[in-house]
């Protein structure tokens, strides 16, 4: 599986330089915005929605058969397209998603799963409030460089041990997920996947941990403390606990060739931002820079590398599998797809079918309403997947990269802010949530359901995004 996977990536990266110009004519055949109604967006509902409700309401269809739900709705949107707009229009607009917007984001995620996945924490830690508070701290902060998915991977059985004699633990799992599955992802592009989105638009690889930081800190130190205050009073409510089942060994990383891979990793999506030798060549219409070819060519390269330097053993001991990312690429795959249409509408603006969507974030001036791009883009984040979201409204402010880090710096903060922070009040509003959920199901405790989950981030997140609200949009 996993060299299927590898191979997979990299005969599509070759497959990008191999064929420098299939173009079919000198117009490029793009959607025209302008003549797509309403209905072309039902399939990308239709999507999120499955993603949103099938898990929790057909569980075991759900797990045979996503990628075939995936696949139904993307046909959705090609099929139709196809017959009414031609081929060739069809295909330029998958051609461009597959190369420009799609490859690069599975090759990023697969290469971050891969390392991480790769470092296994050994050893038994004590889960007291101060020791739980640090982990989360560590988390949060790593987040930012190994992603979400990552440091969530990393972090979560060495928590899951630590607190293995803990009575009173969910609310450890909970704040887990704000923070390390979320809140942490807002420092670099790597962070987060809608981050690195916004980074292959143009958004420099550092304008985030300029511009996010004081407040993914003002988050960050709030849930913190007053996670140390709840996990003290279940502590000293437990009284004397019984003796911990988890025998007393010394902390210690194996893997540790991946911690250079990663930062390799770094290096690599740095230089690929800021290094530019002015090559570029098309594929179909698509055109594609060289460092940008180079960087995902040399991201496989850190896969293969990763799998062959770590020991077997290391990865069985992380319950390392491939499930997860071929889920994560089969559901984008669909998602990328029938958010073209999406897309296309908002490119028109006001003569789009979405201009009451242009209007509400836009006031008489013209001028974009940050606390309605903060609060649409973190609610649909909250439900629908915070990638695609983040893509919408980036698309919504202009989609220019140089205007949104410019004079329009405040909006795209608002918009990357909302796609990441509130992708912590729901389960589906970030893929790290959902697999922090199974990993410690799977270890025998019970974490809240969909709706419950719910209740935490309300009374916690909410106010606190409320007070974000007012400090800085």
């Amino acid at each position: 599986m996993k060299f299927g996977l590898l191979f997979a990536l990299g005969a599509v990266l070759a497959l990008g330089v191999a064929l420098p110009a299939l173009a079919a004519g000198p117009e490029t055949p793009a959607i025209d915005g302008r003549h797509l109604g309403l209905s072309w967006i039902l399939p990308f509902v239709g999507i999120l929605l499955s993603i949103a409700i099938m898990p929790l309401a057909a569980p075991r269809f759900w797990h045979h058969h996503f990628g075939k739900v995936s696949a139904g709705w993307a046909a959705l949107v090609v099929v139709p397209f196809a017959a009414l707009y031609g081929v060739p229009t069809a295909l330029y607009e998958i051609t461009h998603l597959l190369l420009l917007d799609y490859i690069p984001f599975i090759v990023l995620l697969t290469t971050l799963f891969t390392v991480t996945g790769g470092i296994h924490i050994r050893g038994n830690l004590y889960g007291s409030p101060s020791m739980n508070t640090s982990l989360l701290a560590i988390g949060t902060v790593l987040a930012g460089w190994m992603g979400t998915t990552g440091a969530s991977m990393l972090l979560i059985r060495p928590m899951i041990r630590a607190n293995d004699d803990r009575r009173h633990k969910i609310h450890v799992f909970v704040f887990f997920i704000f923070l390390v599955s979320n809140i942490g992802g807002a420092l670099t592009p790597l962070g987060d996947p809608p981050l690195f989105l916004g980074f292959l638009k143009g958004v420099s690889f550092f304008w985030t941990t300029e511009h996010l930081f004081s407040e993914m800190l003002l988050c960050a130190v709030v849930l913190l403390t007053l996670f140390y205050g709840i996990d003290s009073y279940w502590y000293r409510k437990e009284g004397r606990k019984k003796p911990d089942p988890t025998p007393e060994s010394p902390i210690r990383i194996e893997g540790g060739v991946n911690i250079i891979l990663l930062a390799i990793v770094v290096g690599i999506v740095l230089a690929s931002g800021t290094w530019n030798p002015g090559v570029h060549f098309t594929v179909y219409h698509v055109p594609l820079e060289l460092q940008h070819v180079l960087r995902d060519l040399a991201l496989v390269a850190v896969i293969g590398l990763s799998l062959k330097l770590t020991p077997r053993k290391t990865r069985t001991d992380n319950a390392f599998t491939w499930g997860p990312m071929a889920e994560v690429a089969k559901l984008f795959a669909g998602i990328f797809v029938t958010i073209a249409p999406a897309l296309a509408i908002l490119r028109a603006g006001s003569d789009g079918a979405l201009a009451p969507l242009v209007s509400l974030v836009t006031g008489p001036d013209g001028q974009p309403l940050n606390v309605w791009y903060f609060w649409l883009t973190g609610i649909l984040s909250s439900f629908l997947d915070n990638a695609p979201t983040y893509l919408v409204f980036f698309n919504l402010a202009g989609g220019d990269p140089h205007l949104l880090m410019g004079a329009l710096a405040s909006t795209l903060a608002a918009i990357s802010c909302g796609a990441v922070f509130m992708g912590a009040n729901t389960y589906i509003g970030n893929a790290p949530n959902f697999m922090v959920k199974a990993v410690v199901e799977e270890a025998g405790i019970r974490m809240p359901s969909f709706f419950g989950y719910m209740a935490w981030s309300s009374a916690i997140l909410l106010p606190l995004f409320v007070v974000l609200t007012f400090i800085f949009f």
